[in-house]
């Protein structure tokens, strides 16, 4: 992406869903740059090399899921304050808590609506 596009804030969605990924870069799109990645290799590879403003992480994934990736990022000393948004169908008060002690920041639910989604990230973008 070029001129303009470099200065908005980028988010990163780590799900294995394209679907996912649509509805998500419709929500936020043009108001910040969407990075997608269907595989927690990829997400790994990207936060090292893009300067994430927030990280939206499914817990279902087929090679690592959320709550390990999640752990891993948080066990990284310059992403400890990362927010990570797990975004997933989980919804009972116990998986809350492991996606909490995991290191989620916040814990939303699919399906979500765009402004939902939108009012999440924007309680963690400092600008």
């Amino acid at each position: 992406m070029s001129n303009g596009t470099t200065s908005l804030p980028i988010v990163l969605a780590l799900d294995d869903s394209p679907v996912i990924h649509q509805m998500i870069k419709r929500a936020l799109e043009p108001g910040y740059q969407v990075i997608t990645a269907a595989n927690a290799v990829d997400a790994l590879s990207i936060i090292y090399h893009q300067r994430i403003s927030v990280l939206l992480l499914d817990v279902q994934m087929p090679d690592v899921n959320g709550l390990e990736f999640c752990r891993t990022v948080r066990s990284l000393p310059q992403f400890q304050h990362l927010p990570v948004i797990m975004v997933t169908s989980q919804d009972s008060p116990f998986d809350r808590v492991k996606g909490h002690l995991a290191g989620a920041t916040e814990y939303l639910i699919k399906p979500f609506d765009a402004e939902q989604l939108r009012e999440t990230v924007r309680k963690f973008i400092y600008t």
